[in-house]
């Protein structure tokens, strides 16, 4: 959590510091100047400045939890460039201000002195208040990097704790800090920062629609780097660098990273040898004024109580926050009508929509997060669904509305299912409905699936100790030949890869996020053997591998029965398969010099062709186009593939395939993927059967 953290630490303890300064040079000039009677209103102001703030971020994730899933991402994309916008400012502002800050703050609270309480506690206020809301701005845009609010909130209260106790300690001139070197080296990690931000910003901008290219990456090493590993979390947490990006991502990134950079650091030479500054003219100080006469009461005394402004300073920005809540009470502001959905009101306010593309807005009234799905009463088809909307929010459901009947079925977790009344559309055209899949419908497969893959451990272990005998007997050559079908074997079983756990990683697991590569111990299995095969290693360095792959698999067998198997997980594989190919074995990530990235692949084919036979009475019940599409393309792949393996049994290297070869195998590949990707979906497990 500290990768998430650490931004979020830094601008709480940069802006809680330019903040508390703030007040502690308030506090410092009242308690000199004789007037501690009117720190009160500073308190008050620091008060109002954090309700302000505090409200300013509860409108903002309330705001957003409020929009469609394109529309949040428009809406947090927009908020991460004016986040970009106003830490730049601050930035450059503190760089310029630092030497005379103190200055400043004094000449304002001189001037406030002689114009009243309300003059002091809005100079306290707008002087916090503009720190306090640059702080909630970037909070919610890191939180929404994250995805999670607990890093960022956990890193800003560690800055702030901090920055509250330097500024007690300056306050009680126990510390001294050179303010200008302070804020020029937190101005440089923050720009750094700020660019990764505004990456972000733009991601999300094209995810919801509003910029082009959400598809032309610049790179995407997602199959190279493990996106659980320490550095890329690091990476990710704290510069928001991500293994994919765009070229729009990295355009802004790299644009505003040279440009605001190359001005600060030309800013920070100016200002590192400062011109004399001409000596300020003497002004009158309020300590050399003489103390109040009797006079000084003689002022009319106020028509209402002094403790109004303060109490009303303090609670406005609560009850302005309070009163956007009551008023929309999770409604759009198109004026949509709100379906309530709960265990008690499902589909309270529904009413027969008018045919074609609608938007409902779907509002969970009860106490439960609950699974929401737009029906057919009839046959239980799914037209429409939204998933884990928790209690009291509001999410939008976008469904094609034809002739028919439609009935909403609310599920609240560890509830039972509940229907609402039907009612009937006329006048539309025909609206294609997904049945729903229920575990139930899932068993057969699955466990004709667990018989499959329990065959193929056993003839697997036969393979591997074939394997192990021939480095035993320093046979390499025998050895190089019959690893193959042995690691052929394995990948035919890919479907069951999410049951193994960590035999998965200690059977065929690669160096990727291991710090010390091939030689990493950790490093083992079919990979480590294959390297050391191809790469000139002795019979005697390979023989401990080969036992140990052995005696893995021969754990796994026995293993596996006991295992949990998720059904879900079945549709999920028909695409996964073949996606973890077309990133692994055809980017040549996957080799460890045998060359036989085209035999993996073919074993990955005969994968998934068993899984899809499973699974094709369920498929074809809900769209037999599917199979067909899939069928045809899975032919036309295969065929590509075994063009490349040799009437000597020997494979091509993808290294050595043609361009022409290269490029309409990847197209093939991604096309057949296109055709596996519905079935997920069409096979989801549903709440709603």
């Amino acid at each position: 959590m500290w990768d998430d953290a650490f931004p979020s630490f830094l601008i709480g303890l940069r802006e809680g510091l330019e903040a508390g300064l703030i007040v502690s040079v308030l506090v410092a000039t009242l308690v000199r100047s004789g007037e501690r009677a009117r720190l009160p209103h500073v308190w008050t102001g620091v008060a109002a400045a954090i309700g302000l703030s505090m409200s300013f971020g509860a409108i903002l994730t309330f705001t957003a939890a409020n929009l469609s899933g394109t529309g949040q991402e428009a809406f947090g994309g927009t908020l991460s460039l004016i986040a970009v916008v106003f830490v730049t400012a601050m930035v450059f502002w503190m760089r310029r201000s630092a030497r005379s800050f103190a200055g400043e703050i004094k000449e304002k609270v001189t001037a406030a002195l002689g114009m009243g309480a309300g003059v002091l506690i809005v100079t306290s206020f707008l002087a916090v208040g503009r720190e306090g809301l640059e702080t909630a701005l970037f909070l919610w845009t890191t939180a929404q990097a994250a995805g999670s609010s607990s890093g960022p909130l956990t890193g800003a209260a560690a800055g702030l704790l901090i920055a509250a106790a330097l500024c007690w300690g300056l306050y009680r001139r126990a510390l001294h800090i050179n303010l200008t070197r302070f804020f020029t080296m937190t101005g440089a990690v923050l720009i750094v920062i700020a660019a990764g931000v505004l990456g972000y910003g733009m991601r999300d901008l094209q995810e919801g629609g509003v910029l082009p290219g959400g598809t032309a990456y610049a790179f995407d090493l997602s199959a190279h780097l493990d996106p659980g590993s320490w550095y890329v979390t690091v990476v990710q947490g704290t510069l928001n660098l991500t293994p994919q990006m765009t070229w729009l991502q990295i355009a802004a990134y790299g644009a505003y990273l040279a440009v605001v950079m190359t001005l600060f650091v030309r800013g920070v030479r100016g200002t590192a040898s400062p011109q004399p500054q001409p000596q300020p003219q003497p002004q009158p100080q309020p300590t050399t004024q003489p103390a109040p006469t009797k006079s000084a009461p003689a002022n009319p005394a106020p028509r209402i109580p002094r403790w109004t402004l303060p109490a009303a300073l303090v609670c406005l920005p609560a009850l302005v926050a309070g009163i956007a809540v009551a008023v929309s009470d999770g409604k759009p502001a198109s004026g949509t009508p709100v379906v309530e959905v709960s265990a008690a009101d499902c589909g309270k306010g529904f009413t027969a929509p008018k045919p074609g593309r609608q938007t409902f807005q779907v509002r969970n009234s009860g106490s439960r997060t609950s699974e929401i799905y737009l029906i057919d009463p009839v046959s239980s088809a799914v037209y429409g669904e939204v998933e884990g909307i928790a209690p009291g929010t509001t999410r939008a459901l976008i469904a094609t509305v034809g002739t028919g009947s439609y009935a909403w079925r609310c599920v609240p977790s560890g509830g039972k299912a509940v229907t609402s009344a039907a009612v009937t559309v006329s006048g539309g055209g025909s609206t294609k409905a997904v049945l729903p899949v229920s575990e139930k419908d899932l068993a057969a497969p699955l466990a004709a699936y667990r018989k499959y893959v329990d065959q193929g451990l056993a003839d697997l272990l036969a393979r591997t100790r074939t394997l192990q005998r021939d480095i035993d007997a320093k046979k390499l050559d025998k050895a190089r030949s019959d690893w193959l079908p042995a690691h052929e074997q394995y990948a035919s079983l890919g479907a069951a890869y999410g049951t193994f756990g960590d035999w998965d990683a200690k059977i065929n697991g690669r160096t990727a996020g291991l710090a010390g590569g091939v030689d990493d111990p950790a490093f083992t299995g079919f990979h480590r053997i294959e390297y050391g095969l191809w790469h000139g290693e002795s019979a005697a360095d390979l023989a401990q591998y080969a036992k140990r792959l052995t005696s893995d698999v021969a754990a796994l067998r026995e293993d596996f029965p006991k295992e949990d198997f998720d059904p879900g997980d079945l549709p999920l594989r028909t695409h996964e398969i073949l996606e973890n190919t077309l990133h692994r074995e055809l980017s040549g990530s996957a080799d460890y010099g045998s060359g036989t990235e085209l035999a993996t692949t073919e074993a990955n084919l005969d994968g998934t062709r068993e899984l899809l036979s499973l699974l094709r009475p369920l498929i074809d019940k809900r769209d037999a186009e599917v199979t067909s599409d899939v069928d045809t393309w899975m032919r036309r792949t295969e065929r590509l593939v075994l063009a490349q393996h040799g009437k000597d049994g020997n494979w091509t290297p993808l290294g050595k395939l043609s361009t022409v070869d290269r490029q309409r195998l990847d197209g093939t590949l991604g096309q057949l993927l296109e055709e596996l990707a519905p079935i997920p979906d069409l096979l989801e497990i549903r709440k709603a059967a």
